[in-house]
């Protein structure tokens, strides 16, 4: 099936559902559609999330700090169950009007600080607690141009290749084809930075891998969209390389398993609200079921 014949109309109208996994979610107008509140815990920073790859982002910048011994960085991760409209609810929407996931809450201070948009909580956390951000003006543009380059890539890999081959309700050749060479072009652009550089911003790790890493590691593994072979990702040598260390870090074993709701069950920590839980309560030991 193609949409070889179709002629936009003069004004688009939202008149039918427009297929795919997550027709049930999308819609041409902002705002609440619910009123809820959100739960707050305990600890200075109250994430509300899922672990897509955005929202891994920020679990394992947190997951580093705490590492790091920066206790400030203690934090409640709420699910957000956006196949259930979560991300829709008053409460969620008062912190992020956008209705995306992550959003953060800093109840740190005197008045409460929100969040949003993923590279945003990255680079406000590395600013607060002065780490994984190089103070060295070249290294520290370097480190915030791969972040931007994040931002402004992954689309074209998610919404773009991701959307039209894996979740789309037929196949289009075009737009398969269109958006399978702008990421294999992405993944050319990694492969050769990191051809002659340990990490994106140089010799140090920062939050450029962190926001890079859940998205183009996870690519680079074939554990996203079932495109690896299509994709050929075994032959960007230097991205194995790079996505292999950075999986071994222990912090970021924990910030893949906060919010979790696929894959294996003991790799799986609905919630997290104390650094114990991930001995636990992850659905191996607990069982219970969070559809999303």
């Amino acid at each position: 099936m193609t949409d070889t014949a179709y002629v936009p109309p003069k004004v688009w109208t939202w008149n039918k559902e427009n297929g795919g996994q997550f027709a049930s979610i999308n819609r041409p107008i902002a705002g609440a559609t619910h009123d809820k509140e959100l739960p707050v815990g305990k600890h200075p920073f109250q994430l509300y999330s899922l672990a897509t790859p955005n929202g891994v982002k920020v679990t394992v910048m947190l997951e580093e700090l705490l590492a790091l011994g920066h206790k400030g960085a203690e934090y409640d991760a709420w699910l957000i169950k956006i196949g259930n409209g979560d991300q829709f609810g008053s409460g969620f929407v008062d912190i992020n009007p956008n209705s995306k996931i992550p959003a953060l809450v800093d109840r740190s201070g005197p008045a409460p600080v929100r969040v949003f948009e993923s590279g945003s909580i990255l680079f406000y956390l590395a600013e607060k607690f002065g780490a994984f951000l190089p103070k060295d003006i070249k290294a520290r543009t370097e480190a915030m141009s791969w972040l931007f380059w994040q931002m402004g890539s992954a689309p074209y890999l998610g919404g773009g290749f991701g959307h039209f081959y894996a979740y789309a309700p037929f196949k289009i050749e075009y737009a398969i084809d269109r958006f399978a060479m702008e990421v294999k072009r992405q993944l050319d652009v990694l492969d050769r930075r990191l051809a002659d550089n340990e990490y994106l911003a140089g010799k140090e790790y920062t939050i450029a891998d962190m926001a890079v890493w859940p998205w183009y590691g996870a690519l680079a593994k074939g554990l996203v969209y079932g495109a690896g072979e299509f994709l050929s990702v075994q032959d960007y040598k230097n991205v194995q390389r790079w996505t292999d260390a950075i999986a071994k870090r222990p912090a970021v074993k924990r910030g893949r398993m906060v919010n979790r709701v696929s894959g294996d069950p003991a790799s799986q920590l609905h919630e997290r609200h104390d650094a114990g839980d991930f001995e636990t309560k992850t659905q191996d030991k607990i069982g219970e079921p969070a559809a999303t």
